[in-house]
């Protein structure tokens, strides 16, 4: 149940992040220079996350969530990057890219860490 639920959570931001990225024009909410890096950032971040929940539910060492969760935020990344590419008044950019897989690295190593350290305090001993 709660895989079906996971999954269906983490194709849900898919979803999100592909309609807005299919907008012209999003609202400009600038509260430093280069914003639209750090929102990539976080986005991708929070992403990982939701990989990771799912993936979370297969027999693989945990070393291995956290190694797909980042090549799935980056493969996604790249993909949302060429969708924008044909969207009009939208650019593509590896800079977004990268922000875009930077965010998924460091979500799917926040939840390692995460998950180690909580592992290591229930473990008896």
């Amino acid at each position: 149940m709660y895989k079906i639920l996971d999954l269906s959570a983490l194709l849900l931001y898919c979803a999100l992040i592909f309609w807005l990225s299919d907008q012209t024009k999003l609202p400009d909410h600038a509260l430093v220079e280069n914003q639209d890096k750090l929102d990539h950032f976080l986005a991708y971040f929070a992403m990982a996350v939701f990989a990771w929940r799912y993936f979370a539910h297969f027999s693989v060492p945990r070393h291995w969530h956290f190694v797909i969760g980042t090549i799935f935020c980056s493969l996604y990344g790249l993909s949302d990057e060429w969708h924008q590419s044909f969207v009009v008044g939208r650019e593509s950019s590896a800079l977004d890219w990268l922000a875009d897989s930077l965010g998924g690295l460091c979500g799917s190593l926040s939840c390692y860490w995460y998950v180690q350290r909580h592992t290591r305090r229930r473990s008896p001993g």
